[in-house]
């Protein structure tokens, strides 16, 4: 969609009443027996399981996507009656280096490969750079693309050049989904990152991630409360997202 700056300034964020509210969500519901391993099995169906170290080599890409096909032990699955094969994670995330490696490893399965790109995990290399590693990793085969963020758009609220920027991400693309990696840690407030997620769905991201994992402060429950509640406002507002009502139900319930 357009950029809608009206809304985006819009938003704010109650850092006191958020964190409040953060501190109430672990003991507010207690899961058992057979839901509690639905809802186990559920997570791992949304991990996207990475490597991204400076050592990665071929072997331990295929490793990891043994281990994504087959997350849990077949004793395990059968005693919960559940064939072996139907569970796996939600993806593989490597370097573009290890793109070929990975898709080979995963053929014949649904599982996608990702790619963290955008000069991962800092985002400071030449624009022109960038949005080529995007169009490199498309066309080695990998589904899904993990941007980072140019965090100095956000810290100097230049928000028309971080829509503009990750709408080019978001074209550069094509077919494979874009996830928006916002790097919360490094974002200085609770309002930046309900802001920066706001425009990064308005431009596009079919996704949006908290940390690179290499941040000083990387996830935490504040930031992703936050993220939620714009992901759920962006939903009421266009309907683009979170289409499943029962999901929309549960958000809501958590929110």
């Amino acid at each position: 969609m357009e950029l809608d700056l009206d809304w985006a300034l819009s938003v704010q964020a109650n850092t006191s009443a958020i964190e409040r509210r953060c501190k109430t969500l672990p003991g507010r519901r207690s899961i058992k027996k057979a839901n509690q391993a639905a809802w186990l099995l559920k997570a791992i169906t949304c991990i996207d399981l990475t490597t991204l170290s400076g050592d990665d080599t071929e072997q331990r890409v295929r490793r990891l996507c043994q281990k994504a096909k087959y997350p849990v032990r077949n004793d395990l699955l059968e005693a919960m009656e559940i064939e072996p094969g139907i569970i796996h994670t939600g993806a593989i995330c490597v370097y573009h280096e290890m793109v070929p490696a990975a898709v080979s490893a995963l053929e014949g399965t649904d599982i996608p490969v990702a790619a963290v790109s955008t000069g991962f995990p800092a985002g400071l290399s030449p624009y022109a750079l960038r949005l080529a590693e995007i169009g490199e990793s498309v066309q080695a085969g990998a589904k899904e693309i993990d941007i980072v963020i140019s965090r100095r758009h956000v810290l100097t609220q230049n928000w028309q050049a971080l829509y503009d920027e990750m709408k080019a991400f978001r074209e550069a693309c094509g077919d494979a989904h874009v996830k928006a990696i916002l790097a919360t840690g490094e974002l200085g407030t609770l309002r930046n990152v309900a802001r920066a997620s706001m425009i990064c769905m308005m431009a596009g991201a079919d996704f949006i991630k908290t940390s690179t994992g290499k941040e000083g402060i990387n996830a935490n429950l504040n930031n992703s409360l936050v993220m939620l509640r714009m992901i759920r406002e962006f939903y009421e507002y266009s309907g683009n997202y979170l289409s499943p009502h029962r999901l929309h139900h549960r958000l809501n319930n958590l929110l």
